[in-house]
């Protein structure tokens, strides 16, 4: 590895390397397998759910590490298990919900876990829902456990809308925030981030934030890619990320990050 390349490499999922018909492409595969070869390592760290990771870890192979829900799930690639778990707090959680009712009304309310999704009679399952069945408790239930994410969706409010609406209504308690879900919003434990649970993976393995690039292009990967050493937005990017961001490079559709990992990690 020459002296210029990182030595872990992090990046968002959708709408980062995964292109607009949810594919991953040959060539970018291709260039994470020099990461590794290297010596060095690259973790995926993305809002997804475990259960929508199944595809992911067979693309790459079962390699690599996974962060997922935002900082609130680790998942181990080559088992395709969840290893750690930072949730919203039962008191917290039925709380916080309490809030975005009043605050948000209309909103449909959901539990994302590992593995399953469960939602109030008002939630309204979104397209990356479309092969899974939600359960639908009451309220008891639905609340009654750790949540790894809440999340809520509107008939009619944007995302960008509902953020602005939510995070003066439970900032204080759930850290909020939105990765480009039509209509979502989206809330994990307070403290918990992609930053976060990715500090927390570098420091495991001994490496720095200054040793570490990031590439990202939601607001929700603003902070993994402050936290990095170097940041990459995506040309496809939210407007908040293009203006905080080192570097812009190519769009997604055109394997943007794909270029990027060549020119770091050149073959002989």
């Amino acid at each position: 590895m020459s002296s210029a390349s990182p030595l872990l490499v992090a990046t968002d999922l959708d709408g980062t390397i995964v292109r607009s018909d949810r594919t991953i492409s040959a060539r970018t595969i291709a260039a994470f397998e020099r990461i590794e070869k290297a010596g060095a390592q690259f973790v995926l760290v993305t809002g997804r759910p475990p259960r929508l990771m199944g595809p992911i870890a067979e693309a790459f192979g079962h390699r690599g590490t996974a962060i997922c829900s935002n900082g609130a799930l680790s998942y181990d690639m080559h088992t395709e298990e969840v290893v750690a778990e930072h949730g919203i707090a039962v008191p917290t959680l039925t709380e916080v919900a309490a809030l975005l009712r009043a605050a948000v009304p209309g909103i449909g309310l959901a539990v994302e876990y590992a593995k399953e999704l469960a939602g109030d009679a008002r939630y309204e399952a979104g397209d990356w829902d479309s092969d899974t069945t939600v359960i639908r408790p009451d309220d008891a239930v639905l609340f009654g456990r750790p949540a790894p994410k809440l999340v809520g969706r509107h008939p009619e409010l944007t995302a960008d809308e509902l953020v602005e609406l939510a995070h003066p209504a439970v900032g204080h308690l759930v850290t909020v925030y939105h990765s480009n879900g039509e209509r979502l919003v989206e809330a994990v434990a307070q403290g918990v981030s992609k930053a976060f649970a990715l500090a927390e993976l570098a420091a495991r393995h001994g490496v720095a934030a200054s040793e570490t690039v990031a590439f990202g292009d939601m607001p929700n990967d603003l902070p993994m890619m402050a936290w990095a050493g170097t940041s990459y937005g995506m040309s496809n990017a939210h407007p908040a990320v293009l203006a905080d961001v080192d570097h812009i490079i190519g769009g997604h559709d055109e394997d943007g990050v794909a270029a990027v990992i060549e020119e770091l990690f050149p073959q002989d």
